[in-house]
């Protein structure tokens, strides 16, 4: 008996990992997300209930039990050099102009990448099983990130063998943030009254320094394989066939890596990428162009930081300038106090612009960024609106910096400065902003769900003072409704329906609601 289920639970392994190759590495899944779920519980009821089969590179060991006290420091075996930039044509044939004379005019291609905007990884698989992953840091040492990147799905813990795989492999690779569960992890962060993250690369780099694995494993990170470290034996004699291997091996390599017969061609697939990055799923913020061959590359060799034999090529950001009309300080359910720019409406990316974040008063101190700047603005990440430049030569004469609040500016409460951080917070428990945002967090999709209870009504039931916390929405009547503003019967009797529905919900759903700092869906 014992026997048959340690062979099921060998079965199920190798059939996710092989569903976890088809879907991450070439794209071509062939079960339903369902499907996937369901043999990912049968395995994880036959481990619970067999624990003496459980190991560490099970699919479902991914997410550490409990969080870590700190990150230690790695050395890397082989350094994590950065690459030099370029930002126009020329340059990148003055690139081209070096390596032709430092092969001596030995023909030579090139290989043309992606430049993910993420955060730059090594991964170590030692006989084929993940070990260590550590962060670039300063090229020569990084964090050891292991528990956080065991998260990420597109991560192999075990690598796909055919026999060849080395007993040392370092895989290096960059973790991002693709650009949906950005803007949905940036949603959850304003509905529950935390500062939301400038940009995927913020918000991945972020992710993978938590402490908590089981919070990273929420932030759907996932990885790109695109070089190696140390190696106990070569993969290939050159890049564009090493990255194959590494697909073969079960390792995500982004599809969109193309090769290159000379510099012409590589500027070619550069402007491409330029005008197309925007149907990606995930950033980039430009491209990086390698000398193929890894003989050419030992004779390239490299400077003190970068190598000579690759170049990274930057695209220009899209920006737009226009004027401060105000600045407006927003209270948030949590009391953080955040500058926000009025602008003169203005296309940037495809959208209209009307409001750009300043993030916080350091951030605005920074820029100086007065009523009636004319300002530079730029998409963070292509999503975010944000202020990067003020053009301080077109400023109006006599305009004041502006005045950070001494005091809430919706209940003139006292304010206070985070011990060891940015954020300026109304500290006065009954504050009415800061109410108004905790209800509407309470009532939202995502946690009580409460329909027909939408932020206009909120705000009359807090100035009248009908509701003073989350319980008095269950105290309210259809006679205490009809008196409220544009609000008949039949509107009444939907408003109390729904809060009497709301009483149905799953625990979980009322501590989400609840707004306790740092418990959000998830957690509860």
């Amino acid at each position: 008996m014992a026997e048959s289920i340690k062979k099921r639970i060998e079965q199920l392994r190798a059939e996710i990992r092989r569903h976890d190759y088809l879907y991450y590495v070439l794209n071509q899944p062939e079960i339903s997300d369902r499907q996937y779920d369901k043999l990912f519980a049968e395995l994880g009821k036959l481990e619970q209930h067999n624990p003496q089969f459980i190991t560490a590179d099970s699919p479902t060991q991914r997410v550490a039990g409990q969080p870590v006290k700190g990150f230690k420091s790695i050395r890397h075996a082989v350094a994590m050099l950065s690459i030099d930039n370029t930002y126009n044509d020329d340059e990148l044939r003055a690139f081209d102009e070096r390596v032709a004379k430092a092969l001596g005019g030995a023909d030579y291609d090139y290989v043309v990448e992606l430049k993910i905007d993420g955060l730059a990884i090594s991964l170590r698989y030692e006989k084929g099983r993940l070990v260590t992953a550590a962060t670039r840091g300063d090229g020569e040492t990084g964090d050891d990130v292991t528990a956080n990147v065991r998260t990420i799905k597109a991560v192999p813990l075990v690598l796909l063998s055919d026999g060849s795989v080395p007993d040392v492999l370092e895989v290096r690779g960059e973790v991002y943030m693709p650009t949906g569960a950005f803007v949905e992890l940036n949603k959850l962060r304003i509905k529950a009254g935390e500062p939301s993250f400038a940009n995927p690369r913020n918000a991945a780099a972020g992710s993978l320094k938590l402490l908590d694995a089981k919070i990273t494993a929420e932030r759907k990170l996932s990885f790109f394989a695109y070089a190696v470290g140390e190696l106990s034996e070569p993969l290939a004699e050159e890049h564009w066939l090493m990255l194959q291997k590494l697909k073969q091996l079960g390792l995500p390599v982004n599809p969109n890596i193309k090769r290159a017969k000379d510099i012409n061609e590589a500027i070619s697939i550069c402007r491409y990428w330029s005008g197309k990055r925007q149907t990606l799923d995930y950033q980039i913020d430009g491209m990086v162009i390698k000398v193929n061959r890894f003989d050419q590359r030992a004779i390239l060799g490299a400077t003190g930081r970068a190598p000579r034999w690759c170049i990274s090529y930057k695209f220009p950001a899209e920006r737009a300038e226009t004027i401060v009309e105000s600045i407006d300080v927003q209270v948030g359910k949590s009391g953080i106090l955040t500058p926000v720019a009025n602008l003169t409406a203005v296309q940037l990316a495809g959208t209209t612009v009307r409001r750009a974040s300043l993030h916080n008063f350091d951030e605005l101190k920074r820029l100086d960024v007065r009523q009636g700047d004319t300002v530079v603005i730029e998409k963070a990440g292509e999503i975010i609106p944000q202020v990067v430049e003020v053009k301080k030569n077109l400023r109006p004469a006599g305009v004041k910096p502006f005045k950070i609040p001494a005091k809430c500016p919706s209940c003139g409460g006292d304010v206070k400065k985070d011990e060891d951080g940015v954020y300026i917070r109304c500290v006065n428990p009954h504050c009415k902003a800061q109410l108004i945002e905790r209800l509407k967090y309470f009532a939202g999709r995502d946690q009580m769900d409460i329909e027909n209870l939408g932020p206009d009504l909120i705000e009359q039931l807090v100035e009248s003072g009908l509701v003073k916390n989350p319980a008095d929405f269950y105290k309210l009547t259809k006679e205490d409704l009809v008196e409220l503003e544009r609000m008949a019967d039949k509107s009444a009797d939907n408003v109390i329906k729904a809060i009497q529905k709301s009483k149905n919900r799953p625990l979980w759903r009322l501590l989400a609601g609840l707004g306790i700092r740092h418990i959000g869906g998830q957690s509860a």
